[in-house]
């Protein structure tokens, strides 16, 4: 059953888990089976359910928080699109960010759109979620450490590094191949417990960036995909599934946008000088007392 007190718990924690690199499937999972929240659990994990169509609205308000916190960039990076499709030719960081953009979001979509059905099916339950967020903790931890390579610190000072920073390369000197890579790292957030944020920074990083470009590309490439993700499955919510809970939706929705906003508005000044650690640490603890939880427990 759909409460509003749960539809607010669960808005809270969508709008919050989906920005910070700790997975928004995986603990759409594991908190509601920590809370004994089972028929949630088993909804998770269904074909088709009343909470998916649920979660349907929670997407669609984290993809509009997003957007009203990058609405300079937007406005920015939607008019240099146009641009070139008028010039042909790629001048201007907005122009090639706008680009870099669509380049790494068509990987995800093609693939999201082919196998969400069967992953979420197959691996979003509790057990599966606790192991890939430990997992999750191990990919932050692996992508910090070769951060600091120094083949990598050369490979951002072959393209171009940042004035306040020699060992970080500039954002828009992205070769769109490495986009694409980017932008196919972020099929692994379709297992419940990898972080669509957290593997995408660390796709960024491993390239030369610095921890605050890392996550502003990843915020700006996540916008298209958690919208596109929720307008598709628009009928549900309106449709049968939705029948009884739009109203809880609704007030899920707004929860989760809050989240969502001030998750983002926190978290690009935290990479400003701060790293993954916090979040790897959080997932290596979560994720193995929940496994331990939920494959030894039940």
């Amino acid at each position: 059953m759909l409460t509003f007190f749960r539809a607010i718990v669960v808005g809270l924690l969508q709008g919050a888990t989906e920005l910070f690199p700790v997975s928004s499937l995986g603990h759409s999972v594991l908190v509601p089976a920590w809370l004994g929240w089972k028929d949630l659990v088993t909804a998770q994990a269904a074909d088709e359910s009343f909470y998916l169509a649920f979660v349907v609205a929670l997407h669609v308000a984290t993809a509009i928080a997003l957007l009203v916190y990058f609405r300079e960039d937007w406005v920015r990076i939607i008019t240099g699109f146009f641009r070139t499709l008028r010039t042909r030719r790629i001048e201007t960081p907005d122009e090639r960010m706008a680009w870099l953009l669509v380049v790494a979001t068509i990987p995800a979509g093609l693939i999201g759109v082919a196998l969400e059905h069967l992953f979420r099916t197959i691996f979003a339950k509790p057990l599966a979620a606790a192991i890939f967020l430990f997992v999750n903790g191990l990919i932050l931890l692996w992508g910090e450490r070769v951060r600091r390579l120094k083949a990598v610190r050369r490979v951002a000072k072959t393209h171009g590094t940042k004035q306040d920073d020699p060992d970080a390369r500039r954002l828009d000197t992205l070769e769109f191949k490495e986009a694409i890579a980017v932008g196919v790292a972020q099929v692994g957030a379709l297992f419940a417990g990898i972080s669509r944020s957290g593997i995408t920074m660390v796709a960024g990083l491993v390239r030369g960036l610095d921890h605050e470009d890392a996550a502003r590309f990843s915020f700006l490439l996540a916008t298209p995909i958690i919208f596109a993700a929720g307008v598709y499955k628009v009928p549900d919510l309106l449709g049968p599934l939705g029948n009884g809970i739009r109203a809880q939706a609704l007030v899920g929705a707004i929860f989760a946008g809050l989240a969502a906003y001030f998750s983002v508005r926190f978290l690009v000044r935290f990479f400003r000088s701060n790293s993954l650690l916090p979040f790897a640490a959080y997932c290596l603890v979560a994720g193995a007392i929940s496994a331990i939880r939920f494959g030894f427990f039940g």
